[in-house]
């Protein structure tokens, strides 16, 4: 199984697909690598030989952030904007939704509370 930034990816799928497993390669960086590199995008990852790998290795690690690294980047951006106080880093603080969703209706998946729906009436003690 091939091993690229510490993330093994699938054999049996296209390189194209199996360097998105590593986070912070998507599509795009995925065609960009492979055009670096001179790899044809149609290859299964099992194909690639060993001197492929390490290509791919290399040019990963020479031209982008990836994995462990972005994850604290983008961990300390969020840190950073706690820490000001400015307003994004209160959504992130408060769990609420940072780039202007509305909050009255959706982002159940964001405030991530076990909440039931209902119609939103009370329902009255007195018998009728």
């Amino acid at each position: 199984m091939a091993r690229i930034a510490g993330v093994n990816i699938p054999e049996e799928k296209r390189i194209e697909a199996s360097l998105q497993y590593i986070y912070g390669i998507g599509l795009t960086r995925s065609h960009e690598i492979l055009v670096g590199t001179g790899i044809d995008p149609n290859k299964r990852t099992k194909e690639l030989t060993d001197a492929d790998i390490t290509k791919l290795r290399d040019y990963i690690t020479k031209n982008y952030t990836i994995e462990g690294d972005l994850r604290r980047e983008t961990s300390q951006n969020v840190q950073r904007l706690k820490a000001v106080g400015a307003y994004r880093g209160l959504r992130h603080k408060f769990g609420l939704p940072a780039r202007g969703q509305r909050t009255k209706t959706n982002s159940r998946t964001k405030r991530s509370r076990k909440m039931t729906v209902g119609s939103g009436r009370k329902k009255s003690t007195a018998k009728t």
